[in-house]
């Protein structure tokens, strides 16, 4: 069986007026930050946008620092630095970050007409950037929780996810478990699964794809060469 060009969060797919996906190898690296020739990197970002059918032209990429700010975005900006989530409520725009285990977080109310992307490795996760991005969507465009759609993209899994006790330690406990010798196994995706439950959002879906587990996504744990796969979302026309 082939592998696709762009995964989806199936119960997001049918949602009227957004637009979402994960690039995938098929379509080659769309980070830059390590790429040795930009040409294919900004080759495989056109194609991706085009199969997501959002516009090249109006990327707008979260610079990801492993924060929590939010950037909300009314016009096409090229790169943000500083943010790990972008919002809007724009037509002309399309929100991209890219990853490589972290998990990318797509939000969307189809009462309110906003959305919203965040990148969330254990940083921003410990820092609640997925919680803020609700947040921000509420403050900037009166967005009630309850109506927002999130979902949550491919990620290293809890299964594969080695950290050190430093790291676990600063989550619950109930998200950890042990690992190979002194390692222990860190569940991002349920943190921030919980987290976005305990900022009101009732409707949470999941991929359910690792990238480490996954062999047509890129994984810094699998393999450390740069190669970064992207998110996009969009307000359709």
């Amino acid at each position: 069986m082939a592998s696709p060009q762009v995964v989806t969060i199936r119960e997001l797919e049918a949602e009227p007026g957004f637009l979402h996906g994960f690039s995938t190898n098929v379509l080659g690296s769309v980070g830059l930050s390590h790429a040795p020739d930009p040409v294919p990197v900004l080759e495989a970002r056109r194609a991706f946008a085009g199969v997501v059918g959002a516009d090249f032209e109006h990327l707008t990429t979260a610079g990801s620092v492993h924060g929590s700010a939010i950037a909300r975005v009314d016009d096409a900006q090229g790169t943000i630095g500083g943010v790990d989530g972008l919002i809007t409520d724009r037509r002309g725009v399309a929100l991209f970050a890219t990853f490589a285990d972290c998990y990318p977080i797509v939000l969307w109310n189809p009462l309110r007409r906003c959305a919203g992307l965040v990148h969330a490795g254990w940083r921003g996760t410990l820092a609640g950037v997925a919680a803020a991005a609700v947040r921000s969507l509420s403050e900037e465009y009166g967005s009630a929780p309850e109506d927002v759609r999130a979902g949550i993209g491919p990620g290293i899994c809890g299964r594969c996810y080695e950290v050190g006790a430093e790291v676990a330690s600063r989550f619950e406990s109930t998200f950890a478990s042990p690992g190979e010798a002194d390692r222990m196994l860190l569940d991002l995706a349920a943190v921030n699964v919980a987290q976005l439950k305990a900022a009101g959002v009732t409707r949470i879906y999941a991929s359910g794809l690792c990238t480490k587990e996954t062999v047509f996504l890129p994984s810094h744990r699998r393999t450390p060469d740069g190669t970064r796969f992207g998110a996009i979302v969009a307000i359709r026309r």
